[in-house]
């Protein structure tokens, strides 16, 4: 199979993208509920059809006429909407292109697509210039909500976090807006406000449910974020039940499917998660999701078909044009896969993205490269805004255990399993067994 899978990622990404997916996708419709594949195989058809209209249409138009900077902008943003609910690359590549072309045309009465443009350069994780594209929407519209909420958004992601926090503060007011909720609860969320996260993301789906004029996978991204706030803090049947309404609302949602297929991982349900991991993997082939349908193959015992996945995994990354992805980065650290090249791509990212989730893998990479006291300096920077993740406490205690700071680490890991005793399929288990052993040396200890 690795050779197979070799030869396909040796051509252009998206045919080998196809042609891997559908194997995939043909094992895993044979143990899904032919029921629910019906509905999602109807939604997401109905839903293709009337999007790749409109692209075809808007294409006539600018062959029409290529000066149109109006039709040229409504072309973005719908390579942009496809693009993000395929998880397709090339999409988001034209979605810039056209906006390039159309804000080239003009730039009066044009903000919006600075807006677009500056979604599609975040997709890209190419921030800098994302940054300074929605600087040009807010110059020109400073009264619009959802500008500056991006530019928030970009802030973050920068690690710019005074920036973003008077960016942010300036859009208190309209926190129940769509374009701005999701950026005030992901800008809580790094301070580590969780009350704040659920009130916000609880209110807008209050709002979303009653409205027809927002896209169907943005409601399902809300469910997605409510989800993952409750994984986060450990509470299984509410992620659960968040995901499945994202899944409700759109059953060919990738990142839902990547997200039951965690769920299910961390339950301890193998069988489900790559039944959930394939489903997702057949719509956008993620490589954090190939890796995690390979643990699941290895927590079955099926150690064969596990590395063929790891392997393919590899590939993947190697192959997938654009930024390497943070979550890829992590999967190969645990596995103690391409340490090497991990750190270099996270020693090269910090240049300029400084924040906190940037830094985390950073620590990790030191520390999987056996030098600990640059880890430690890291893992300090990625905790510093209070951040409520027990995968950023783990590292930490692990980084101060090799340091031989055993007492931080007893601290540090009693706090990442308060925050979620379940953050990890294998990593809470192995920092349950490190604080238990820690605890009871300092029980033999003379005095105790």
């Amino acid at each position: 199979m690795t050779r197979l899978l070799r030869s396909r990622f040796a051509g252009v990404m998206p045919v080998a993208t196809v042609l891997i997916a559908t194997a995939w996708w043909t094992a895993a419709r044979l143990r899904a509920d032919p029921a629910r594949v019906a509905v999602a195989d109807s939604t997401s058809a109905a839903s293709a059809e009337r999007r790749d209209g409109e692209i075809a249409f808007y294409e006539r138009r600018v062959a029409e006429d290529p000066e149109s900077a109006l039709d040229l902008a409504q072309l973005a943003g719908i390579y942009l909407q496809r693009g993000r609910e395929l998880g397709q690359y090339s999409d988001i590549v034209r979605a810039e292109t056209a906006a390039r072309r159309s804000l080239a045309i003009r730039t009066n009465h044009n903000g919006k697509t600075y807006l677009t443009l500056a979604a599609s350069l975040l997709a890209q994780h190419r921030f800098v210039e994302a940054r300074d594209a929605a600087r040009s929407a807010v110059d020109y519209n400073p009264d619009v909500p959802a500008y500056g909420a991006m530019l928030g958004e970009i802030q973050l992601e920068l690690g710019d976090y005074d920036a973003a926090r008077a960016t942010f503060r300036s859009l208190a007011g309209s926190r129940t807006s769509p374009s701005v909720a999701g950026r005030l609860a992901r800008w809580a969320e790094i301070e580590g406000r969780t009350g704040d996260v659920r009130s916000i993301l609880n209110a807008s789906l209050r709002d979303l449910e009653s409205r027809t004029d927002v896209p169907r996978e943005q409601v399902a991204w809300f469910y997605l974020r409510r989800g993952d706030v409750e994984l986060r803090e450990g509470d299984l049947g509410a992620a659960e039940n968040a995901y499945r309404a994202g899944l409700h609302v759109w059953p060919a949602d990738y990142r839902v499917l990547a997200a039951m297929a965690r769920l299910e991982s961390l339950r301890g349900r193998p069988d489900r998660a790559i039944e959930y991991g394939e489903r997702a993997i057949a719509i956008s082939l993620d490589p954090a999701t190939l890796g995690l349908v390979g643990d699941a193959y290895a927590a079955r015992g099926d150690s064969a078909q596990s590395e063929e996945y790891y392997r393919t995994m590899e590939i993947a990354v190697l192959r997938q044009p654009g930024a390497f992805h943070r979550a890829w980065g992590l999967f190969l650290l645990d596995h103690d896969r391409r340490v090497s090249e991990v750190l270099a791509n996270a020693s090269a990212e910090i240049a300029t993205r400084r924040d906190v989730y940037g830094y985390d893998l950073l620590a990790w990479a030191f520390h999987k490269s056996g030098r600990d006291r640059d880890a430690l300096q890291a893992s300090t920077l990625a905790l510093r805004m209070g951040t409520r993740d027990a995968m950023l406490l783990y590292h930490a205690a692990a980084i101060e255990h090799a340091l031989g700071d055993d007492s931080a680490a007893r601290r540090d890991l009693r706090r990442a399993l308060e925050i979620n005793p379940h953050f990890h399929p294998t990593q809470a288990r192995a920092a349950r067994t490190l604080l238990d052993s820690l605890d009871r040396a300092v029980r033999r200890m003379p005095g105790s």
